[in-house]
């Protein structure tokens, strides 16, 4: 992945266009109006053509899309004001499918095929769960879709509140090791100041580094603004910039809204210090606690040397007890720690696996799983 982000001087357009994968956030108040009839049909078409060019220029994209609730409470006509949990995600349930089905129709338009992925917070977090979430979008993008993500709101127990889906978007561009998440609002950036009640307030076009003054920008001074307020985008700038992931937050309101940054638009840049590839590695590699240790042969040990995943046909020798998503030690047959990584299998699938070949794990395990024990893209040489 490229490193992106850490030039005062790079514009939102040039961020954009060196990317290889993006994550999009789009807010509620952007797909949805009441006063004009519910969705906002003709944005949805203008942004999925921007899309469209990215993909035809062979980037990545995944879609994290607010709007659900907002669409379910239309259809089902609930009554205006605060309405309680339960009826949220009754809202949550009807607006889901209405709201998936404009997403396909727009991508279909420009022979694009969408997927719809439901997460939870913990979906990110717990590192099973990580895993296979990673490796679903990851499948769907290798073979050409786009992935549209909201929160699973209809079976979430805590109050679904506003600003969620920044944070979400930002867990999904860590997950994904995104070389930029870009945040459509309503509101062209952060300001250090409320714009609307200071003439003298000033656009900050780029952010370094999260400090308590930039956090204090989000509580006070832009707190009524965008879905959610400026405190969650800056919450979602350093879950992103510290996974090596760059951050813009771009006011999204224009009908062809990254086509508008790419034409000079004003937005607020978050740089990130490193690559995503190498912030996931830096992660694993200080992983206080592994759950387990792999020996390997000598072959093996070549193949790690070179950047390759590691196979269980590799596998001579396996200890401790740990899960799907766990760091485990890798060791050579003299017993030194070669690397650590995200191992792919449980220990018990692990020792029924060890020195097979892929082609036979079906058999082994009742099911075809993953050629890799551990994926390179999760596996750190210790030096």
């Amino acid at each position: 992945m490229t490193n992106l982000g850490h030039h005062k001087e790079q514009s939102a357009s040039a961020l954009i266009e060196g990317a290889e994968k993006i994550v999009i956030k789009i807010g509620s108040a952007l797909l949805f109006n009441p006063e004009e009839n519910g969705l906002q049909t003709s944005w949805l078409e203008g942004l999925v053509s921007d899309v469209a060019r990215l993909h035809r220029g062979g980037k990545q994209v995944i879609i994290v899309s607010s709007g659900a609730i907002a669409l379910g409470r239309d259809e089902m006509k609930l009554a205006k004001g605060r309405i309680r949990l339960d009826e949220k995600q009754a809202a949550a349930a009807t607006g889901q499918i209405i709201l998936a089905q404009a997403w396909n129709d727009a991508f279909k338009a420009h022979e694009i095929t969408t997927a719809q992925i439901l997460l939870a917070p913990e979906d990110t977090e717990t590192r099973r769960k990580h895993l296979n979430a990673r490796s679903t979008m990851q499948t769907l993008l290798n073979y050409g879709c786009v992935p549209v993500v909201n929160e699973n709101d209809t079976i979430t127990t805590y109050e679904i509140r506003f600003g969620d889906n920044d944070r979400l978007a930002a867990r999904v561009a860590a997950m994904m090791s995104a070389d930029l998440l870009v945040l459509l609002s309503d509101i062209d950036g952060l300001y250090d100041k409320n714009p609307s009640r200071h003439d003298d307030a000033n656009h900050i076009p780029v952010i370094e580094s999260i400090t308590d003054e930039i956090m204090a920008m989000g509580e006070s001074a832009n707190a009524e603004f965008a879905s959610g307020g400026m405190a969650t985008k800056l919450a979602a700038a350093q879950i992103a910039t510290q996974s090596g992931v760059a951050m813009l937050i771009c006011d999204g309101s224009a009908v062809a809204p990254l086509s508008a940054l790419s034409d000079g638009a004003k937005a607020s840049m978050f740089t990130a210090k490193m690559a995503p590839s190498t912030a996931r590695k830096n992660w694993i590699a200080g992983a206080l606690d592994c759950a387990g240790t792999i020996t390997i042969d000598d072959g093996a040990s070549t193949a790690l040397g070179k950047g390759r995943s590691l196979l269980p046909a590799g596998v001579t020798k396996i200890t401790g007890t740990f899960e799907r998503g766990d760091v485990i030690e890798i060791c050579n047959a003299k017993g030194q720690l070669l690397a650590r990584g995200l191992s792919g299998y449980s220990a018990a699938e692990a020792q029924m696996l060890m020195g097979q070949k892929s082609a036979n794990f079906e058999a082994i395990i009742g099911y075809d799983g993953r050629a890799e024990l551990v994926h390179a893209d999760d596996l750190v040489l210790i030096t």
